[in-house]
């Protein structure tokens, strides 16, 4: 974080002590009410949609309230990606209202309201105890090492604040009064930059070991200190993550790299021995060449896409795969190349295949970035021909542009002279007199080196 974002970041944190300061008036609950004067929620800053459900819910009957890190995000003076609603309402009652919805999830129900492209996401409350708000039996399911299942339980807002991850994220935006309900003082956490796991956190992370790369997540969006007894136990949990489906770790990693702060989160990721259960090739190459270009091109690639994000630009996470697993590849191939005898581009090829199929167990790459992927990797080679039709060839291919930015990447690393790609960006740019001077100019310059090697034969 930049100075001026901590300097930014601490006047606003200041500001939240002052609002929250004073003691907070109390109900017959638990909850901390935070009243609309004392608080920096505003109507304006919330999606128009997201105030049509909350409306039409309170105006039914039910509670109904903002929740979670829209609501977080608000306070502390974030654009908040998605606006999520909790109610008392079960998933029935809430289709019930909107003939716009959608009931989705096995794991738990929810109810997705429809408008246009936006979603807003409705959730019932979500309970602890042995049956749910209409006295229906348990419907937890755990595994033997404690992981959450099935968890159709309904309850109370308290209980569904209980429920949640982090303190920050268990406030509530009541739209009856507009006030704030803060249940795990989580207005506290938020006014000292801490970020804490609610309820046991070894439990917790059992429960579903995904809330530990949330926890870097956060703590690098927010720019938050991780509270000790969060901390503790991913040095030791980390593991856990091979129990988590391929499918639903890609979907992380791509929150986790395209969140802006890409750089932060890896090393983050590093530091408590998580990234090595997402991409433990990649790790065994970064361990063995700590100095050496795996570190340089992976947090180059990372510090690149943050500044594409900053600028607006659009990132695919094919790219950032490809950046991941490339030192992997590249000492596949050469091993390849040299046990078996293969030449470079079918060692590649085989490489290739082998390294997307080893990763895909633990974070499943989808089709159409595995194919972007490969076809970047393979084109690398193709820049060493500089002379005859080939540069042509290659300029044409419709890979092109993200297969020059990858080579632009290793330049920056030094696994690649710099000459190398200062030749594509001229070659680019080139008028067709000189594209054809540079090929034939390369050309000669071959054959002037290998008239030399004859001659000293």
């Amino acid at each position: 974080m930049s100075d001026a974002n901590k300097h930014s970041s601490t006047g606003l944190l200041k500001r939240i002590a002052r609002w929250f300061g004073k003691p907070a008036s109390q109900s017959n609950s638990s909850a901390h009410i935070i009243a609309r004067s004392r608080h920096n929620i505003s109507r304006e800053n919330i999606s128009e949609n997201a105030l049509k459900v909350l409306y039409r819910l309170n105006k039914a009957g039910y509670q109904a309230c903002l929740v979670g890190g829209g609501v977080r995000d608000l306070i502390l003076g974030l654009e908040p990606k998605d606006f999520d609603v909790a109610t008392n309402a079960s998933p029935e009652e809430i289709k019930s209202l909107f003939r716009n919805c959608r009931l989705i999830g096995r794991r738990f129900r929810l109810a997705h309201v429809f408008f246009g492209r936006e979603i807003i996401e409705v959730a019932t409350f979500r309970g602890q105890g042995e049956s749910g708000a209409d006295g229906a039996k348990e419907q937890r399911a755990h595994t033997d090492e404690g992981r959450l299942l099935r968890d159709n339980v309904y309850g109370t807002i308290e209980e569904d604040a209980r429920r949640r991850d982090f303190t920050v994220n268990a406030l509530y935006y009541d739209i009856k009064d507009y006030s704030v309900l803060d249940y795990m003082r989580g207005m506290e956490d938020i006014e000292q930059g801490v970020l804490r796991i609610i309820g046991d956190p070894e439990q917790r992370y059992r429960e579903d070991p995904v809330r530990m790369l949330r926890v870097a997540r956060f703590a690098v969006k927010l720019g938050f200190k991780i509270h000790a007894d969060t901390e503790k136990p991913l040095f030791e949990l980390a593991p856990l993550l091979g129990d988590i489906s391929p499918s639903r770790l890609f979907d992380e990693s791509v929150k986790l790299f395209l969140s802006g702060q890409a750089l932060q989160t890896f090393e983050m990721l590093r530091h408590y021995g998580l990234f090595a259960h997402l991409y433990p090739m990649t790790e065994i190459e970064l361990a063995r060449e700590e100095e050496g270009f795996p570190v340089m091109l992976v947090a180059q690639a990372m510090n690149n896409t943050d500044e594409r994000l900053q600028q607006g630009k659009s990132v695919t996470p094919a790219f950032i795969y490809a950046a991941l697993l490339w030192e992997p590849v590249r000492q596949m191939a050469l091993d390849i190349n040299t046990e078996e005898g293969l030449p470079a581009f079918p060692a590649m090829q085989k490489a290739i295949a082998q390294v997307l199929s080893r990763q895909s167990r633990h974070t499943a790459i989808p089709k159409r970035f595995s194919i972007f992927m490969r076809e970047v990797w393979q084109l690398q080679g193709r820049f060493d021909f500089m002379s005859g039709m080939r540069p042509y060839k290659l300029l044409a291919h419709p890979r092109f542009r993200a297969a020059y930015d990858f080579l632009l990447l290793r330049v920056a690393c030094g696994e690649v002279d710099a000459e190398l790609g200062d030749w594509w960006t001229r070659f680019q740019r080139a008028s067709s007199s000189e594209k054809k001077k540079m090929t034939r100019t390369r050309q000669s310059g071959k054959r002037r080196q290998r008239s030399r090697k004859q001659d000293a034969e």
